[in-house]
């Protein structure tokens, strides 16, 4: 990577893979707004590609899900919505209490 790169600036040109994926890594980038940087991630996403992004989906990172839900929409993506991983898929609730990861989500979609 370039100097200065990373998850607040990715040192890839628009559009250039068919999936991203993350897995637990926004909620430890502090100092930024996380849906600037769910919006870098998605920047490099081509045109029908699937995106799929675990973390802490807490309100305070990233505000109410529909308004950001209907954003990405408006921006030309197909399917946007998050999945509650502490439900028994990954974790059950009392596991992801005591991992303190009670807002735990899996936001998914296709461009």
């Amino acid at each position: 990577m370039r100097r200065g790169a990373g998850a607040v600036r990715l040192a890839f040109p628009d559009e250039s893979f068919d999936a991203v994926t993350s897995n637990y890594v926004y909620h430890n980038i502090t100092g930024h707004d996380h849906r600037e940087l769910l919006l870098e991630t998605l920047r490099v996403l081509k045109k029908g590609g699937c995106f799929a992004i675990h973390d802490l989906m807490r309100r305070s990172h990233y505000g109410e899900f529909e308004t950001s839900r209907q954003q990405l929409l408006d921006m030309g993506f197909e399917r946007v919505e998050v999945i509650d991983t502490t439900n028994g898929m990954l974790m059950s609730r009392r596991e992801a209490s005591i991992l303190w990861l009670g807002d735990s989500g899996l936001l998914v979609g296709r461009k």
